[in-house]
This record gives structure tokens, C-alpha cells and sequence, in this order.
């Protein structure tokens, strides 16, 4: 393991218990900031995330926009490659996904304009440190190839961090979504 990454692992260690601290204090109505920003773009394609263990959750967001227009989760397909979105509804069907995310189960594609991205950290800059995988950032980079994606980090803000160790192959984000405010990258 190189320093970059050794580095990387520690600041995952330290947000990871950051964000369970976070997630164990947090009350209802978590959603309700992204709710007022994807009001914006109703209609707009665009993807959420399955909440796994302690992630911040953005169903209710998700729910409230499916009413306007598609929604998606992501898909693992494979190691080292984009993530691909199925379309997702409040109550459709879901079945066990890779790493612990539940999928709807008819898989019907659908290609994001607008990303929730969950994290574990993240600074005001838009840097954003995930699990490790680069699903994110290919996925971001493919999108944004083909026309302009709004990136969107959605976190408790207890994982906000000064400094991240970051790579020139971490996609930015264009603004950061917590329970208490909006961060704009200047990216938007």
C-alpha cells in the first residue's frame, strides 16, 4: 500500500465514526434541505442511493421527486466500472444487491442528470472521499462526458473535513447537502 492510500484509510477510519456518531443523533426530517434543492429541477433524471449502514438517508427526497419525474439507484456491475442506474419508485420491488444496497428488481435503465452522491467525508471544496472502489468517479467523469451532471454529496455534516487526501482522479462535487445547510463548490 502506497502513503496516498494508507493515508486515505485513516481519514475513512476517522469519518466512518464521525458519521456514526452522526447517525445515532440524528432526528426526523434529515431530507428536507435536499428536498427544497431538487425542487429546483423537477423533472430532471436523476439518481439517489439505497442508505447502507450509516449513511444519511435520502429516500423521502427521492420519493418526493419520483413524483415528478424518473429516479434511479445505482448497480454495481462490475469491479472497476461505472455504476449503470435502474429506475426506481417508492414502492416498487427490491432485491439484495452487491454490498448490501438493495436493487429494484426490474431494472429498467434510466441515465442520471442529476447524482446524490453518498460519502464518507467531504470538504467545501467539493472534494469527496468514498469507500474506495472509484465507482463514483468513473461514473461522475462518464456522465459529465456526455453533457453537464449536478453532483450532488449528501452528508451528516459531522463528516465535513478540512483537508482531504485526494487523487487527480476524484470527480468533484458541484455542491454538498447535509441536514443543516447547502455548501456550494462554486462548480455549479
Amino acid at each position: 500500500m502506497n502513503d496516498l492510500a494508507a493515508i486515505k484509510d485513516d481519514a475513512r477510519k476517522a469519518a466512518f465514526a464521525r458519521r456514526k456518531e452522526a447517525f445515532q443523533a440524528a432526528g426526523p426530517g434529515q431530507a428536507a434541505i435536499l428536498s427544497e434543492v431538487l425542487a429546483g429541477y423537477r423533472g430532471v433524471p436523476l439518481a439517489g442511493y439505497m442508505p447502507i449502514r450509516t449513511e444519511i438517508s435520502p429516500l423521502n427526497a427521492m420519493a418526493e421527486a419520483a413524483a415528478y419525474g424518473p429516479v434511479g439507484v445505482p448497480v454495481i456491475r462490475a469491479a472497476g466500472q461505472p455504476l449503470w442506474f435502474s429506475k426506481w419508485e417508492p414502492d416498487c420491488e427490491m432485491v439484495d444487491g452487491p454490498f448490501g444496497a438493495s436493487v429494484p428488481k426490474l431494472g429498467e435503465e434510466i441515465v442520471p442528470e442529476i447524482l446524490i452522491v453518498p460519502l464518507v467525508s467531504f470538504d467545501r471544496k467539493g472534494g469527496r472521499l468514498g469507500y474506495g472502489g472509484g465507482f463514483y468517479d468513473r461514473t461522475i467523469e462518464g456522465l459529465r462526458a456526455l453533457g453537464p451532471v449536478l453532483a450532488i454529496g449528501y452528508a451528516f455534516g459531522a463528516q465535513e473535513f478540512a483537508d482531504l487526501p485526494l487523487e487527480n482522479t476524484d470527480q468533484p462535487l458541484n455542491m454538498v447537502i447535509t441536514e443543516n445547510e447547502v455548501i456550494s463548490t462554486k462548480r455549479v
